[in-house]
């Protein structure tokens, strides 16, 4: 059973009625901490990867679409917003015209079922918070629920443990903050744990494509899963060139001891090391988060290790109240899905374009989202119609939060097409129809306004 520590964690996740196979997940990452590990991957201990590209690999027309006939997908849902002070489901916010990420994923997924004659199941792994308004969101798309499937799991809960001796932590005050997710890498576990697994399986699905519901980028786009198809393989996630804006997230690289692709976060990064994380020569790929799996090959993978998938620990230090520096420190024992790359023998990665990664984390990204960089066509694909997209970077004391980012936007969006960058320092409210063209500094020492219909910018 373990020590003192882990013996009151079990219990309490049990008493807050945790599946048992998150339960022993957690006990062994649990054993890890109490072993020192940190989850570190060193630069000395890697390489760079290099990869094969989406447009330059054949793949046939008959092979993509008996692939897409094939697969399942499924869509991590379980966060809040938080960041962008929301209190409910990131994906219920409005994207255009009326439209919620929601609504969207869910027109996309039925206009590929029309196109290739495909069930294409389309199941949401909600947390607990976000699982009643996003069942509730989805009511209206009667024809979404596949015979003999669910349209939901719920992903799993941990204690958060507090850094001086592991003890889960106790907070009356806000008994909610004792928990934390324990990583979309819980994706296997909770898919295990809930029997989707052998589920999707007794119904015939082989593959299943796996990404987040604020990328609207990430269509399961019947050429991919034909690639994936062909390769033969068990596992693979799809990478894209890294950008400027990418220098301080993670990247993919070939371990030296065994020569598997590994995927390395910046919780995993010593600090010695962050120079060279930060550079976009040699390290060139970072991951979407849209990955690909067999069904099969998971399902023994799980079963031959007990349910314990292994992925590598990442230690995330925080403080009990994320938003209170002065709680006490805790630990949070979080996995990444993308890490089960190393897992598998024949892993593969496949290099797309930008247009399958438009992930929304913050109210810049939303703005790019609602403006006309983008347009959405009848398939509710995203199609970017601007050369590029603008850098954007808005004064986060004024625009950070949802409410307070719409009010300075009440007709909509700036016309971002013909824009290199935008930022704004103050508070400013857009009136309708401005254009921002080249590169745009504004800023405002008090509540101000951008006139209707003005044209601001370098190449104005």
């Amino acid at each position: 059973m373990g020590s003192p520590a882990l013996k009151r964690a079990r219990a309490k996740m049990a008493d807050a009625g945790v599946d048992e196979v998150a339960i022993d997940t957690f006990s062994h990452y649990f054993r890890l901490l109490e072993h020192g590990e940190t989850g570190m991957i060193p630069e000395e201990s890697i390489d760079p990867v290099d990869m094969p590209s989406i447009d330059e690999v054949d793949v046939d027309d008959d092979v993509a679409a008996e692939a897409i006939r094939h697969t399942a997908v499924i869509k991590l849902n379980g966060g809040l917003g938080t960041s962008m002070g929301m209190d409910r489901a990131k994906s219920l916010l409005c994207v255009r015209r009326g439209l919620s990420f929601l609504d969207i994923i869910a027109r996309q997924v039925l206009h590929l079922r029309s196109e290739y004659g495909a069930t294409l199941p389309l199941i949401f792994m909600n947390s607990f918070r976000t699982s009643a308004d996003t069942m509730a969101a989805l009511e209206r798309y009667a024809d979404l629920p596949v015979d003999g499937l669910p349209l939901e799991f719920l992903q799993n809960k941990v204690p958060k443990l507090l850094e001086a001796d592991l003890s889960p932590v106790s907070w009356p005050s806000d008994p909610e903050l004792e928990w934390c997710p324990p990583g979309h890498g819980d994706l296997y576990t909770a898919m295990r744990g809930t029997g989707l697994i052998d589920l999707l399986l007794e119904h015939g699905y082989r593959y299943v494509f796996v990404s987040n519901s604020d990328n609207l980028g990430a269509v399961p786009a019947a050429r991919v899963a034909g690639w994936f198809a062909a390769t033969g393989a068990p596992f693979a996630i799809e990478a894209v060139r890294r950008t400027p804006s990418d220098r301080k997230g993670g990247h993919f690289a070939r371990r030296r001891s065994d020569g598997r692709i590994v995927l390395r976060e910046t919780a995993q990064t010593p600090d010695q090391d962050r120079d060279a994380l930060a550079d976009l020569d040699r390290h060139r790929f970072c991951s979407t988060n849209n990955l690909w799996f067999d069904l099969a090959a998971m399902k023994q993978a799980l079963d031959v290790r007990q349910g314990i998938l292994g992925l590598p620990l990442i230690r995330n230090v925080k403080t009990v109240d994320p938003g209170d520096s002065s709680t006490p420190k805790v630990i949070q024992a979080e996995t990444a899905m993308g890490a089960a790359i190393e897992v598998f023998d024949d892993s593969q990665l496949i290099e797309v374009g930008r247009d399958r990664f438009v992930p929304v984390k913050t109210t810049n990204d939303l703005l790019v989202l609602r403006s006309d960089v983008y347009d959405i066509g009848t398939d509710f694909v995203l199609d970017q119609v601007a050369g590029e997209v603008p850098f954007i970077d808005l004064d986060a004391d004024v625009y950070k939060l949802v409410g307070e980012f719409d009010k300075r936007f009440p007709e909509g969006a700036p016309s971002l097409a013909e824009a290199t960058s935008l930022r704004v320092d103050g508070d400013l409210t857009f009136g309708r129809g401005v254009r921002i063209v080249g590169d745009a500094e504004l800023t405002a020492k008090g509540a101000d306004r951008i006139e209707p219909d003005a044209v601001l910018g370098s190449d104005a």
